[in-house]
Order: C-alpha cells, then structure tokens, then sequence
C-alpha cells in the first residue's frame, strides 16, 4: 500500500472529538492498568525480599534461583494459555480472572510456612513458597499478554501508542513502588524474621483494585465484532467514542470480519501455519521480545542490588540505591509515552538498542578501568546502568509492548502476541535463574559485554526485519500483514 492510499485509509474515519467518551477511556485504560501494576510489583518485590526470605527460610543460592524464575517461567505458560483463551472467552474475563490468581498466588507466599529454627530449610516452605510464585507467574503472564491487547483493541489508532503504552507504565511504577516498600520496610522493620511477607502481601491491595474494576469495565469492542456481536461492540465503542466515529469503526471492523467469514479465512493456529507472512510476523515478534529482553533488563530489575555489592556498595547501600534504579524507569516511561505517538516505532527500536548497546560497553569498561575497592567504582558505575535503564525505559519497553500488541490479525491476536510474549518470558527466565552464577563468574565486566554483543546483534535484526506500525487502524494493518505488503513500508504513513 502507498503512502497516498494509506492516508486516504486513515482519512476515511471521522476524526477524534474530546468528551466524557474520552474520559471513559482514560478511566477503562487506568483500570486495566493496575494489571500491569501487578506485573510490575511481582516480579520487582524479589528484588530486596529475597535476602531476609532467604535467610529465614534457609534457602541456597540455587533455591533463591529457582524461587525467582519460577514466577517468569510460569508466566511464559500464563501468556501463552492466556493469550488463546482471551480469543476464545474474551479479554475482559480472562483479566478478572487473572485478578483472582495474582491474589490467591500472593496469599501462598506470604503463608509459606518456615521451619521451627530459623535458617533452617522448610520443604513444605519451600515448596508452598515455589507453588504461590508459579501461580504468581501465570497472573503476570497472562496480563503481559491481555491487558496490552485490551487496550489496543479499546484505543483509537491516532493515540493507541500512548493508551497501549499506559500498561508498560504501570509496570515500571509498580516495580519502583516494589523497591521503595522493600527498602521502607527494610530500614523500619528489617529486624524482624518475617519482613519479606509483608513486601509481598502489598500485592494483595491492586489485586483486589483490579478485580471490582474490571467488574464495571466493557469488553474490546473488537473481540465482540469476531464474535458477530456487532449491536454490543457498538454500545461498547459509543462509550468511548463520538457517535460517528463509533459507527465509522464498527463499520470497518465488521467489514474484515464479513470478508474472512466469506472467504473462509482460517483462524488461530491454522491461519498461521497455512500462511507465510503470518509465520514471519510470529518469528518476528518473538526475535523483538527476545531482543527486548537480552538487554539484560530484567536482570537489573530482579538483581538490582547485587549487581550495585558486586560494585563495591554495602548490601545497605545498594538497597537503597536500586530505588534509582525504579525511579528512572518510570521517568524514561513517561517520556516514552509522549512520543509513542510521535516516532515510529522501528526508529524508536533502532535509538533505544543503540544507546543501551552503548551504556552495556560504557559499564564493562568501567569494570576493567575502574580498581575494585575504589570510591569511584560503585558511583560510576551505578550512573551508567541508571542511564542504561533510563534510555531502555523511554525508547524500547514501551514501544516493544506497544508493537506486539498491534502487529497481529485480529483472528489471532491473542495466540500471536501469547507466542511472542512465551519466549519473553523464557528469555528472561534464563537470566532470572542464571545471572546470579553469570555476574559470580564473569563479573560486571564479562557480563556487560555479553550483553553488548547481543545489542549489536538486535540493531542489525531490527533494521532488516521488522515493519512499521504507527498511524495505521488495526485493520489496515491487519490487511497488509496477511498480504505481506508491511514489509515494503518502511516508515508510517506519511512520513
């Protein structure tokens, strides 16, 4: 498609108007979000908690892996399963189910019982501790996948970077409100045997927060439109849109839907396995999350403070310092969402992997240059990896989640991003479970220059391979990706 048809594609809706439709979906997408929250207080919490649990429940350095990753592998299951069964029962459910899971998961773990002496290892501890982070797993999964989606299929295309993006926000605020809890917690309370339960037990307030929220909220208009439940979607849409624009959008979602019905188009894993542009846009999704991920990004947010000790920081220190760690993150988030509707979304990638790929050679140098002990060392190069976070929050988390959510047909959205968001979540299980021995064995040095060698690699995979998304309604995109004609556009449309 040209960049002339494109714009006359875009044209073709009647534009934006503000209104209580627009403060409707500023209400539906801050709901929705408190499950990103979730996803961002999970899997930040363990980063502090998992030294008083450790102690107490008497756990080895590979028990205190095997803790931590069992919530990401899990929820590499949670967003595959969660991804397919919000096609089939809807996005809204699937997510007052997830409310449900992050509650009981929670409850798990803080119940997890210790053994009569402290320090000394509690199987049963262990293994109710392991089961309430699996279950923990599953909810964050899952709400990778739904909640993203939700939103884009809510959002009207000219400001579905920033709605979509809201969710990333979320996270990163919940991961900083995680470092603060524990380092409060931590000063205040730090004596106590049992500190680390109440880290966790903060989860149980957005839990509940998200479950009566999403009891008054409506389901994606769009997934009611592949339903054939075209009267519904449009109530749904007049909620949040004018009147005319409603009609205009319904009309055109119906449309696509009608033509595959007609033309008996295959759904879900047969659509993709019968057609090779679908099965490029998968391999293409799952090489931009891996490329996400082996930024090491997850490792900072899980393993914060050792990397900070492994610098030079006392353990007190560094947990306090990680703080800087989640207060950057959300500053990069909402720069990012000031622009998701600015640059596309390839430059975005292309900038973000550039400057992290530069802070990951910047730190390794700092490790070879800078002598262990120094008063210098812990300062520089706690500064490098904060701008490492600070360019990775405002250039790729956001727009990384934004592109997956929007990418895929709607006939296999959810499958499509739930297989992409699956290997997120391997990836970054492996980092979970082994940097700990990585950082132990290469150092700060060895490590970040993995890292950067993967960044260089993830620079040349996105120039080469993967579309452009911004201004384009989810159907034209939908078309194109089918067709394989997004991979002649190179930029949005126009720009």
């Amino acid at each position: 498609m040209s960049s002339a048809q494109n714009v006359s594609a875009r044209s073709s809706l009647p534009p934006l108007t503000a209104g209580p439709h627009s403060k409707r979906l500023g209400l539906i997408s801050i709901v929705a979000c408190f499950g990103g929250l979730l996803f961002g207080y999970d899997t930040g919490v363990a980063n502090g908690a998992e030294g008083p649990m450790a102690a107490e429940l008497g756990l080895n350095l590979l028990q205190v892996g095997v803790v931590i990753s069992s919530l990401v592998f899990a929820a590499a299951i949670g967003a595959l399963v969660c991804g397919r069964i919000s096609d089939a029962w809807g996005r809204r459910k699937v997510i007052l189910v997830l409310a449900g899971l992050f509650l009981c998961g929670t409850l798990l773990v803080i119940l997890s019982p210790a053994s009569g002496e402290y320090g000394t290892f509690s199987p049963l501890g262990f293994a109710v501790l392991v089961s309430g982070r699996i279950m923990l797993g599953l909810a964050v999964g899952g709400a990778s996948t739904v909640v993203p989606v939700y939103l884009a299929e809510l959002a009207p295309y000219e400001i579905r970077g920033s709605i979509t993006g809201r969710n990333e926000l979320a996270i990163v605020i919940g991961q900083l409100s995680a470092f603060i809890v524990n380092a409060v917690l931590a000063v205040t309370l730090g004596h106590l045997d049992g500190v680390w339960r109440l880290m966790f037990a903060v989860c149980a307030l957005p839990a509940i927060a998200l479950f009566f929220g999403m009891l008054r909220m409506p389901e994606s208009p769009r997934w009611l439109v592949e339903k054939g439940r075209y009267a519904q979607a449009l109530r749904v849409l007049k909620t949040v849109r004018s009147p005319e624009r409603a009609l205009a959008e319904v009309h055109e979602v119906e449309i696509i839907a009608q033509r595959e019905k007609s033309e008996n188009k295959k759904v879900g894993w047969k659509a993709i396995l019968e057609n090779k542009w679908l099965r490029r846009i998968i391999l293409i999704g799952i090489g931009v999350g891996m490329a996400q991920q082996l930024t090491g990004i997850n490792s900072i947010m899980y393993y914060g403070t050792r990397v900070l000790e492994e610098s030079g920081m006392s353990a007190e220190q560094a947990v306090l310092a990680n703080i800087a760690f989640g207060a950057v993150a959300v500053i990069g988030g909402v720069i990012a969402l000031r622009n998701m509707d600015r640059l596309d979304r390839r430059t975005t990638f292309l900038i973000g992997l550039s400057l992290t790929t530069v802070c990951h050679l910047l730190v390794a140098f700092a490790g070879i240059l800078l002598p262990v002990g120094s008063v210098a060392r812990p300062i520089v190069i706690m500064i490098l990896v904060v701008a490492f976070v600070l360019s990775m929050q405002t250039f790729l988390n956001i727009a990384v989640w934004v592109w997956l959510a929007e990418v895929f047909p709607q006939h296999m959205r959810g499958l499509g991003i739930g297989i992409s968001v699956f290997f997120v979540w391997i990836t970054n299980g492996f980092l979970a479970l082994y940097f700990p021995t990585l950082i132990s064995g290469v150092g700060i040095t060895g490590s970040f220059f993995l890292f950067a060698g993967v960044g260089v690699l993830a620079l040349i995979f996105v120039a080469t391979q993967v579309p452009e998304t911004r201004g384009r309604s989810l159907e034209d995109l939908e078309e194109d990706v089918t067709t394989g004609a997004i991979y002649q556009l190179k930029s949005s449309a126009g720009s």
